[in-house]
């Protein structure tokens, strides 16, 4: 699976729990945008993660 920026901020805009986590990963850690976005991805999507479903729906939406 392939981290896109775009694609987590979808992720995070339709998830008031990821979003939450996203604002406090930047405010406790200091973190850029894009480098709290990579961080929740990691810690939270990627390899089995929470959110790592969601994610891959987004790659292959439905038609």
């Amino acid at each position: 699976m392939k981290y896109f920026k775009s694609q987590m901020q979808q992720l995070i805009k339709e998830n008031k729990e990821l979003h939450t986590c996203f604002k406090e990963l930047k405010a406790e850690y200091g973190l850029e945008k894009n480098n709290a976005l990579k961080a929740l991805y990691h810690s939270e999507v990627a390899d089995g993660g929470k959110y790592q479903i969601a994610y891959q729906a987004l790659e292959h939406p439905k038609k």
